[in-house]
């Protein structure tokens, strides 16, 4: 199941992380009030904003940025009405593709998805006829230096996860979403170090795209993400090394 998200290895070969630390805060505030509106503003409370706090905290965000923008989600102080809204394509190759984004208008962001799609030899698609491809799970990753394969898969099994694997210097774990909390909370107390852990869409199966198409793929999914309403891209494209090497900047 490794590779739940082709994309963030891609950028990751590629080096494509965003450079630009305001832009990626925006998307971070953006998902911490969304949080705080639908589940509350205690994270001890609401996992969903527990894993959003981390991640602003992750990527140095100031304490400052995420009560503001916590209250702003609970109503205590006045802010944009975001949504999340989800939305399905294809890229080169028949390549599916989900976009989830956090927006505070639709007809702007479905227009600059749309945009996108055309442009860059892809199309949008209706609602459902993508998502079935993909499978929601919780993902957890630890680093693998110094880690007992069987301690710690001792650990995560009794905690209720589906899988575990090694890949590189990381161990990956899946759960259903259920379990999901009960198995990150099982990985810290027993104190492993928790490199990752956030919510993904895996794809049932992948499609390899090569060459042209490779080159193709990468772009839109990169177009897509750099969006500002967009929070995260899933594909399930599946591009060889030696396609990625190619395409580094």
């Amino acid at each position: 199941m490794s590779g739940h998200n082709k994309w963030s290895t891609i950028k990751h070969k590629k080096g494509r992380v965003d450079a630009l630390r305001s832009r990626l805060w925006t998307k971070l505030v953006k998902e911490i009030t969304v949080a705080a509106r639908m589940g509350g503003g205690d994270p001890n409370g609401n996992a969903r904003l527990r894993l959003a706090v981390d991640n602003a905290r992750s990527n140095n965000m100031p304490n400052d940025n995420i009560e503001r923008a916590i209250k702003k989600g609970t109503g205590e102080l006045e802010g944009v009405n975001y949504e999340d809204v989800t939305y399905e394509g294809y890229g080169p190759d028949g390549v599916a593709i989900l976009v989830d984004t956090t927006t505070d208008n639709r007809n702007r962001t479905v227009g600059e998805i749309r945009n996108l799609f055309n442009k860059n030899n892809g199309k949008m698609a209706e609602s459902g006829s993508v998502a079935w491809m993909f499978d929601s799970k919780g993902y957890v990753s630890v680093q693998a230096d110094g880690v007992s394969e069987d301690d710690l898969m001792m650990t995560i099994l009794d905690a209720g996860a589906d899988d575990l694997q090694r890949s590189g210097d990381l161990f990956e774990i899946y759960t259903d979403l259920s379990a999901f909390e009960a198995v990150r909370k099982a990985i810290a107390t027993a104190g492993f170090g928790i490199a990752e852990a956030k919510l993904v869409k895996v794809p049932q199966t992948t499609i390899q795209v090569t060459g042209k198409s490779a080159e193709q793929t990468i772009k839109l999914l990169d177009l897509l993400e750099e969006n500002d309403d967009v929070s995260v891209v899933w594909s399930n494209a599946d591009i060889e090394e030696t396609d990625l090497d190619g395409q580094d900047s």
